[in-house]
């Protein structure tokens, strides 16, 4: 069988994939946008995992035994007849199986470690279904323009691209090895919007102000508090939102050294962010001390376990976490 019907196979394949991760999350209640549904649906998640296939290939759970769905679910893309026995001469048969078990491993809800640096992970792609979370919860409209903190692979900075259209999304990292990637990936993929992405090596507490002011600024990495110069780059009534504890604020911003916003109910996994913001989120309590565990385990307690209750104040040099009412008797002011 000649190469281009092959790759044909397997770009249908990764079509079946991908419209098959589209309709999970939906049925999970996410992806109400439609413009949103359609860059999930149209990016290839795949061009955006190390080695264009893949890395860390885990089994998919509908080929895990004992799992309680083997045999009762399988993926679309085997109507593409894509690594089929027969379909190819032995060997290439082999290798198709390989590659797609990659492929579906790329298209899995789950998170994948992309760069890992002395033992410690710096970057992976997030889990699908929690990327459409947070990219729905952004609010945008089309022409907005953006500032991505942590570039990872480019993958969210394409699909921010293809909702926001060209020349419309700056994505920023420390690592020039990270941005090396991502800058490669989005050429891979070669949309006009894709290749329009700014890619900036530089820290992202500082943000980016030449292509200042920013409607929304998206972080993708962990943060200890708010860096005072992201409200200072984006725009009064823009929004900020990041990873906090484990979960995700959206903070509205009022002005260049003010922004209040809630957390979302959703929980969130995220590694940290490194530079001149980077450390740990900590927290001194009021209304009963500080939290065990620091926000995460106010966020974490019995008492309070929905996040949407919590909130985050930004107010000059003082930032602090709230429960229920920003100047109510649970508050956790932030230090640095």
């Amino acid at each position: 069988m000649g190469e281009s019907a092959h790759d044909e196979r397997y770009r249908a394949a990764a079509r079946a994939l991908r419209n098959r991760m589209v309709r999970r999350i939906v049925a999970g209640g996410g992806l109400t946008d439609p413009a949103w549904r359609q860059a999930f649906a149209e990016v290839p998640r795949h061009l955006f995992v190390p080695g264009s296939e893949g890395v860390g290939y885990e089994r998919p759970a509908y080929e895990r035994p004992g799992d309680g769905r083997a045999g009762r679910e399988r993926p679309g893309y085997e109507r593409s007849g894509y690594g089929r026995p027969g379909s190819d001469r032995p060997g290439e048969a082999v290798e198709a199986r390989r590659r797609l078990r990659r492929l579906a491993a790329a298209y899995a809800d789950q998170p994948i470690a992309t760069r890992v640096v002395e033992g410690e992970l710096v970057s992976s792609i997030s889990q699908p279904s929690l990327m459409a979370v947070m990219c729905e919860a952004l609010e945008v409209i089309k022409g907005q323009r953006v500032l991505e903190i942590g570039a990872g692979t480019g993958y969210n900075a394409a699909l921010l691209a293809h909702r926001l259209g060209p020349d419309t999304v700056t994505t920023i990292d420390l690592d020039p090895e990270i941005t090396a990637a991502a800058r490669a990936h989005l050429d891979a993929y070669g949309t006009p919007a894709a290749r329009s992405v700014v890619v900036v090596t530089g820290d992202g507490a500082l943000g980016h102000p030449d292509r200042a002011p920013y409607d929304r600024i998206m972080a993708t990495c962990e943060l200890p508090w708010i860096p005072p110069a992201w409200l200072a780059q984006c725009r009064p009534g823009g929004r900020i939102l990041a990873p906090f504890a484990t979960a995700v604020v959206v903070l509205t911003v009022h002005g260049p050294d003010r922004a209040e916003g809630r957390f979302l109910r959703t929980p969130a996994f995220f590694v940290p962010l490194r530079g001149a913001a980077g450390g740990t989120s900590r927290a001194e309590g009021s209304g009963g001390g500080a939290p065990r565990g620091g926000i995460a385990g106010a966020l974490f307690t019995g008492r309070h376990p929905e996040r949407d209750r919590f909130g985050l104040t930004v107010d000059g040099p003082r930032q602090w976490v709230w429960l229920d009412d920003p100047h109510g008797p649970e508050t956790w002011p932030l230090t640095s």
